[in-house]
């Protein structure tokens, strides 16, 4: 019997768009680099960031070890060594390299990496050509392009703090697109009380840190239709807010009495001005635009400060989820948080997705009945639930297929480099 050419087609079709797809994610990574010189992608400007040639190597590993290795029969590694080299944190796969050394690797050169790149990407098109019937495959290269899009922010954000700290101040983009910038009011959105799902559910991705779905209840809260701008934190410094302990958790005046923080990251004051240090280089701090590169003490502190708190997760979740998952995210190419713009009338917050990521009064940890993926990729999420704060929503930085209202970031409370802002919450309606 012949065959259905409909079918036929779709047989052809599927396999074209799983490589179009891969390529073009791989090949953001790349742009991305493409600005950079040898010397930027090769420094580590310190321990929790990674040089970009090692964000460019460590992504291919990926593919390499849990897609390539275990079930493309006749793959061989372009380099053994790389699978230590590159390991980032996955015990069950072997030893690793000391993150804090990533920068000493001046071996293998940016070309070699570059070859790396070339090598697996092209075994990698060969494997998605064939016609697989495993989906847990499926699933890992999923994840593999996910965690792909999780480092583009990355190598964002660790460039940026890797160029200010040369003294020249280089920018990583020299054109500023960021157009005039004109005040926006800022109002509360109420929320009743009630019981309400979080989480994700849906036939696509999702990472499992954002499983399983489930109830909250939650009481009556109100919460920001902006962001907190930059010339709220002006205010907020205007004030005294770094001065005053009793505005701060404990562990966060100590942080700041530490590191000499007066004001959040890569701010500057001459003449009686801020300046900040942007990916286009040193810029007057503006005052319409979301406040980003604080830590979560200082978005607590300010929260305080502002008679606030900071929302749950959950509550960030239930008001932003009719918010249209469009914004300022890294295909604008803006790579800064843009103004304020207006609040849809349907009382759904403004700027929920991109711009900035929002900082939660959560704590990282498991939903109930959370089970890590199974496998070495099970450290991806669930080892890191101690310890860290959940923020939502998506930067600058970020690719917008890669969010979505149910995704969870975390970081410790203390990091600052992330384009980490804060939204305002209060108690009732």
């Amino acid at each position: 019997m012949n065959p259905d050419p409909k079918t036929s087609l779709r047989r052809l079709e599927l396999p074209a768009k799983r490589a179009e797809r891969f390529l073009s994610i791989r090949q953001v990574t790349s742009a991305l680099a493409a600005p950079l010189s040898t010397e930027d992608c090769a420094i580590q400007s310190m321990p929790d960031a990674s040089p970009v040639k090692w964000h460019l190597a460590h992504t291919t590993w990926f593919f390499e070890t849990f897609v390539l290795v275990p079930h493309q029969p006749g793959y061989r590694p372009l380099e053994p060594s790389y699978r230590v080299l590159f390991n980032s944190y996955y015990y069950a796969v072997g030893d690793r390299h000391p993150r804090p050394e990533r920068g000493m690797l001046s071996r293998p050169g940016l070309e070699q990496v570059r070859a790396y790149r070339d090598h697996v990407d092209q075994a990698m098109l060969e494997f998605l050509s064939g016609e697989r019937a495993l989906p847990a495959v499926d699933a890992l290269i999923e994840l593999g392009l996910h965690h792909e899009q999780q480092h583009q922010e990355l190598i964002l954000t660790d460039i940026k703090h890797l160029l200010s700290r040369n003294p020249l101040k280089p920018a990583y983009q020299e054109q500023w697109p960021l157009t005039a910038i004109h005040a926006c009011a800022r109002r509360w959105i109420s929320c009743a009380a009630g019981l309400r799902e979080i989480g994700y559910s849906g036939p696509d991705f999702c990472f499992d840190n954002e499983t399983p779905r489930h109830r909250v209840w939650l009481d009556a809260f109100r919460i920001a239709s902006h962001p907190v701008t930059h010339g709220d934190f002006m205010e907020f410094i205007n004030d005294g807010g770094y001065r005053r302990p009793e505005l701060w958790l404990s562990a966060g005046w100590e942080a700041a009495m530490a590191r000499g923080w007066q004001a959040p990251a890569y701010w500057e004051s001459r003449d009686g001005r801020w300046y900040s240090f942007t990916l286009h280089g040193e810029a007057p701090v503006d005052p319409h635009t979301p406040i980003c590169h604080v830590s979560f003490y200082e978005a607590d502190a300010f929260a305080r400060w502002a008679n606030a708190r900071l929302p749950t997760e959950s509550e960030w979740e239930v008001a932003a989820r009719s918010s249209p998952l469009a914004g300022n995210f890294l295909e604008s190419s803006a790579l800064h948080p843009l103004a304020l713009r207006e609040a849809s009338a349907n009382g759904t917050p403004a700027q929920a997705f991109g711009d900035v990521w929002e900082w939660t009064r959560s704590d990282y940890g498991p939903y109930p009945g959370f089970q890590c993926t199974s496998g070495a990729v099970g450290e991806y999420n669930g080892k890191f639930m101690s310890g860290q704060y959940v923020l939502r929503g998506g930067s600058c930085a970020t690719p917008c297929s890669h969010i979505r209202a149910s995704y969870r970031n975390f970081f410790p409370p203390d990091a600052r480099w992330q384009f980490s802002g804060l939204r305002l919450a209060r108690d009732g309606e």
